[in-house]
């Protein structure tokens, strides 16, 4: 099968086993292809991709940005962060003005849940979801699951945990979906503040002991603390927060073996992980954010329909 059973991406629980792989092996054709000394292919040439952001990011969009210029897209870029663009008929509305200009694909990123859903059933557009809200953060989990799979050999039978804010995260639900579709376990770990009481329905163990998490599992994906999207107060402190579900390199040191550290940026260094972890051996992040332009390569191609 060369070809997804999508017509967007519009989050990790509409793909299927076969998709995933389809899109893992085909990130790997292209990580060959970047690290080649010209590192351009005219994969989508005559292409026009437009990048919306309506909430502030800097990974993401540069990562789609680049891996479109790798590809020979056109691209326009669309920053609504500072405009009054909120959702509805204004989404629509923008959108449509961006499609007049003839675009193929969007990728887009919106505070609201479900915005590339409702979007993509009003435009005649392929949807890339780049994170909606504290839903879903699709190419996140793919590239995670690419870097798991390189670094492991496999991800099937592995066991990772999720530790940290697990409310705010799209990264977590769309990871939790992506490595039980792979045959992974999942457990997450945290303040239980930060644990959505739906978490158990979706066949995920909750561990609070972070060192109990850390000597079950083979990889811990460390998540940032989504300060910007705490409307209360969840946990007492940061420095509270850092000495119960931090990652320093004594803990690291003093486990029984040596796991893998992921996280999916930026980081709050000091936070949830210090800085010696996050710059070690076992730490594959940097990994992460090159992988992360070999997925997004990977998912436009696919969903641009081109064959291989």
């Amino acid at each position: 099968m060369s070809h997804l059973s999508v017509n967007h991406l519009l989050g990790i629980k509409y793909l299927n086993k076969n998709d995933i792989e389809l899109i893992l092996s085909t990130a790997k054709n292209f990580k060959e292809v970047i690290n080649r000394p010209i590192k351009k292919v005219p994969s989508l040439r005559d292409i026009t991709v437009a990048n919306l952001f309506f909430e502030n990011s800097t990974r993401t969009k540069l990562s789609f940005e680049l891996a479109q210029k790798r590809l020979s897209a056109d691209v326009i870029n669309f920053s609504a962060s500072g405009s009054s663009v909120k959702k509805g008929e204004t989404l629509v509305d923008t959108v449509n003005n961006i499609l007049a200009m003839k675009v193929d694909m969007i990728v887009m990123r919106h505070a609201s849940p479900g915005a590339a859903v409702f979007l993509s059933k009003k435009v005649n557009s392929r949807i890339i979801n780049a994170g909606d809200g504290a839903h879903e953060h699709p190419t996140q989990a793919l590239l995670d699951a690419f870097s798991i799979h390189e670094k492991l050999g496999t991800v099937k039978g592995k066991k990772i945990v999720i530790v940290g804010d697990i409310l705010h995260s799209r990264v977590a639900l769309s990871n939790i979906f992506c490595l039980q579709k792979l045959g992974a376990s999942v457990k997450v770990c945290g303040p239980t503040t930060l644990i959505p009481k739906y978490i158990t329905s979706l066949g995920v163990e909750v561990e609070p002991d972070l060192r109990k998490a850390l000597e079950w599992c083979d990889v811990a994906n460390m998540l940032r603390i989504q300060l910007e999207r705490q409307d209360i107060k969840y946990f007492p402190s940061l420095r509270e927060y850092s000495m119960l579900y931090g990652l320093n390199k004594e803990i690291l040191d003093g486990l029984s073996k040596k796991i893998v550290v992921m996280h999916p940026g930026p980081i709050n260094r000091g936070v949830e992980i210090t800085s010696d972890v996050a710059d070690s051996k076992q730490s594959i992040i940097l990994d992460q954010v090159e992988n992360g332009v070999a997925v997004r390569m990977a998912v436009m191609f696919l969903l641009a329909g081109r064959q291989a």
